[in-house]
């Protein structure tokens, strides 16, 4: 029986058998109509939530957007400078606009706009959205919400808020101006493309918090979350994957390759 998805995401969902992949295991494989927000394909735990990472880009992009701090695809242009995030070298050492931001994935740039924003605006516009549980409020006693919330910190969301928010994005659905939404997804990249359908979609990657405060590296969480078109059809995608052992490679690219390795046999299984 299909499972209605409602614009905000509270569905509730069957657990199903979790596929497990050489070092990594699916957490979340959900695909949903984006403009009836049925969900089509439903497999693991889709409902607990767990930090955005860089999938948060997104609805930071219309965040921006509306707040007129983005004007277009390449406007803002900011300077990159010493002491901001340069951790994936060259591609984030250089002067950064909104296109760039989101081909690099860019973690300062998204600094800079989370603090023209503010956390007021920030929680204002998540909960609008129906983005997780909203909280900008960073690690606790840390004053650095606006630096890492989204980053295996205080802003957590689940898969189904994850489809839930892209279904309205997708539909020209948020509580925002059409032109918004489209500036918005005109930033979100193709991953790839499979038996006619084209997918566009942000990935995320990040590290779970041990007891001690340390980043667990063995076991990263990945994301690929986004849409598919393919002629009139639009549907909205979720992978959340999360691996057992250390890995050279991003879960956030990992994850997204496999989805779009798996799109044909999961659409195919929809008849579609």
């Amino acid at each position: 029986m299909l499972v209605r998805l409602s614009l905000f995401a509270a569905a509730l969902a069957g657990v199903f058998a979790l596929s497990v992949p050489a070092q990594a295991r699916d957490i979340c494989t959900l695909i949903a109509d984006a403009a009836t927000r049925t969900v089509l394909h439903q497999e693991g735990d889709c409902e607990t939530r767990v930090t955005p990472a860089s999938t948060f880009k997104v609805a930071l992009a219309v965040m921006a957007y509306d707040a007129g701090i983005i004007t277009s695809a390449h406007e803002p242009k900011l300077p990159f400078k010493e002491g901001y995030a340069d951790w994936m070298g060259d591609a984030w050492r250089q002067d950064t606009d909104p296109t760039m931001w989101m081909v690099n994935s860019t973690v300062w740039y998204s600094q800079r706009l989370a603090e023209m924003l503010g956390a007021e605006k920030l929680t204002a516009y998540a909960q609008k959205f129906g983005y997780g549980n909203a909280d900008f409020s960073g690690d606790p006693g840390r004053n650095n919400g606006l630096e890492r919330s989204w980053i295996s910190s205080s802003l957590k969301i689940s898969p189904l808020e994850q489809a839930g928010f892209v279904a309205a994005l997708v539909d020209g659905k948020l509580p925002i101006s059409a032109a918004v939404m489209a500036g918005a997804m005109e930033l979100v990249q193709q991953g790839g493309a499979s038996e006619g359908w084209t997918l566009r979609g942000k990935t995320g990657s990040a590290y779970p918090r041990q007891a001690d405060g340390n980043f667990d590296r063995a076991r990263g969480w990945g994301w690929y979350v986004g849409w598919a078109e393919k002629g009139d059809q639009k549907l909205v995608f979720v992978r959340l994957a999360q691996d057992e052992q250390r890995h050279q490679v991003s879960g956030g690219l990992r994850a997204r390759d496999e989805l779009v390795e798996d799109w044909a046999g999961l659409v195919g299984g929809l008849g579609l």
